[in-house]
């Protein structure tokens, strides 16, 4: 399952910037999310991590990535929900994410990843006010594919390394 995520496409809009086209799809807090795949760098299974002490329970702990220190955030526990069971379908999804000018690389587990889906920009609409137990600020949008809506995280936040540092020397929870 080390399968490295590196096609994406994006088209210009009218002000010349890209669009995310395509979008990961998985499983976490009994939910359907995605990321778009511009974040992600790979995709690599559940294996050993050593624990951090005195981290927030969402802090799974660190891995060893080709020699690079990797914190690893556990989706389902950052949401409120119990902590992700490490099995066969249990992934580990590796993401760039921008703090204050710098990309920092970041493990997101997740309960099982499904596929990648092309979502066209018309077909998104605004996060809504109510009805998730997610953070309002965590979604960027819902996506419609098929007859049914996949929530777009926004990595940006659900990551934020200043909430998550926070929370870190606070002992706190999110």
């Amino acid at each position: 399952m080390n399968a490295i995520v590196t096609a994406s496409t994006a088209l210009p809009s009218e002000d010349g910037q890209s669009e995310q086209q395509q979008y990961l799809t998985f499983q976490a807090a009994d939910e359907t999310f995605a990321i778009g795949i511009l974040s992600i760098r790979e995709i690599i299974q559940c294996g050993a991590m050593t624990q951090v002490p005195r981290m927030p329970a969402f802090i799974r702990g660190v891995i060893n990535l080709r020699g690079a220190v990797v914190p690893v955030i556990d989706l389902n526990a950052r949401f409120g929900a119990p902590a992700t069971v490490i099995n066969r379908r249990a992934c580990i999804i590796i993401v760039e994410v921008d703090y204050n000018g710098h990309q920092h690389v970041i493990g997101v587990m997740v309960t099982a990843v499904h596929n990648v889906l092309e979502i066209p920009p018309d077909q998104i609409e605004p996060s809504p006010e109510f009805g998730s137990s997610i953070r309002a600020e965590f979604i960027s949008g819902m996506g419609k594919v098929d007859g049914r809506f996949v929530m777009i995280l926004d990595v940006s936040q659900v990551l934020s390394l200043e909430e998550i540092a926070t929370l870190a020397a606070t002992g706190g929870t999110p």
